[in-house]
């Protein structure tokens, strides 16, 4: 008989065999009511973690499969091989959670945080480019009127209606910081606190002051260059406007050693012609300050590369994962060769 552990469509709220379509809407669900940023009861964290596990099992056709048919032991490696009954457990698969619910979270809902506007956070508010079906985003920034809400409903509140004496005010445009992270800082994900300088109005709402507010800003593992960070309304306070939001953009520090391309990073290697004909080894070093030996006995051609996976950034979607260290070769040759040396590459290297 096998043992199920913990059952993830329980977790879920569903029934085994539920489809694709039921899987996604129950996590939309839970996930939205165990969310920490709306949920404060104890032990909320954990639920909405095990609820981005169960999701995470459940929407993979193969982690599913084994599951359903062996249980969380034999998902997770306990099981023998062929045991269970109906075609065999694969011996050599084994599955941990590893994965970051918020990111998860996150990737669902295309990237937007449904409950920013209402509970608050470090970050105010973070943009992929990903387009949303997250049925709150209305709800968002955005909206033009009060709290996201349209114009036409908003200005009817409180006696602002159309015969009000009220000045309508307008939002000042976006005030954008560059925010520049290394490439170990993107590995490991970090807290930058920065400091802005901002007017705030006064009780009598006509006069102004000039005050500093620190802004925390969560950088996640793996954050592509060009993600922002928006936090609403921290510009300059007037008597006539609607406080400006602040936005940061991420932007790659020059590494030493690396180039970034997406999730992928790049260390050039110098070798010598000698080398790049003969075959080499060079240790390529690692983000984490190791090296790696890569070999080859292929002749070396100039912008050859190697590839060493996952040495690479996290993927900013499954942060538990990674991309790639490419190694590419550069040849250096010589800056003068002797008549017996060219004698002996003459008669050795073919004319063709």
């Amino acid at each position: 008989m096998v043992k199920m552990g913990k059952d993830y469509y329980d977790i879920l709220g569903i029934k085994k065999g539920a489809s694709e379509d039921d899987i996604k809407k129950a996590y939309r669900k839970q996930a939205l009511r165990f969310h920490p940023d709306k949920n404060k009861s104890p032990g909320a964290e954990d639920k909405f973690k095990e609820i981005a596990e169960a999701y995470d099992v459940l929407s993979d056709p193969k982690k599913k499969d084994i599951y359903d048919r062996f249980g969380e032991e034999g998902l997770k490696g306990g099981a023998p091989p062929g045991g269970g009954g109906g075609g065999g457990c694969p011996g050599n698969f084994s599955y941990s959670f590893q994965g970051d619910p918020h990111a998860i979270f996150e990737e669902f809902f295309g990237g937007r945080k449904p409950f920013e506007q209402f509970f608050g956070g470090r970050n105010g508010g973070m943009d992929e480019d990903m387009e949303t079906d997250d049925p709150f985003a209305r709800f968002g920034m955005g909206g033009g009127g009060m709290g996201g809400f349209p114009r036409s409903f908003s200005s009817g509140m409180g006696g602002m209606g159309p015969h009000s004496s009220v000045v309508k005010k307008n939002q000042d445009p976006p005030v954008v910081h560059d925010l520049h992270v290394t490439l170990e800082e993107v590995l490991s994900g970090c807290l930058k606190k920065m400091k802005i300088s901002r007017k705030k109005l006064n009780p009598d709402g006509r006069t102004t002051r000039t005050e500093d507010k620190i802004l925390e800003v969560q950088i996640k593992k793996g954050w592509k260059e060009g993600t922002k960070i928006t936090f609403p309304k921290e510009g300059d306070e007037t008597p006539t406007n609607i406080p400006a939001d602040v936005v940061f953009v991420l932007k790659d520090k020059t590494h030493a050693k690396f180039k970034r391309e997406g999730s992928d990073i790049v260390y050039t290697a110098t070798v010598s012609l000698r080398d790049a004909l003969c075959g080499c080894t060079i240790n390529a070093p690692t983000l984490e300050g190791k090296t790696v030996s890569v070999s080859t006995t292929d002749i070396v051609k100039p912008g050859m590369k190697r590839r060493i996976n996952g040495e690479g950034l996290p993927y900013p979607k499954r942060p538990d994962r990674r991309g790639d260290l490419l190694v590419e070769y550069e040849v250096k040759f010589p800056e003068r060769l002797s008549q017996s040396a060219r004698d002996t590459i003459a008669q050795v290297l073919p004319q063709s």
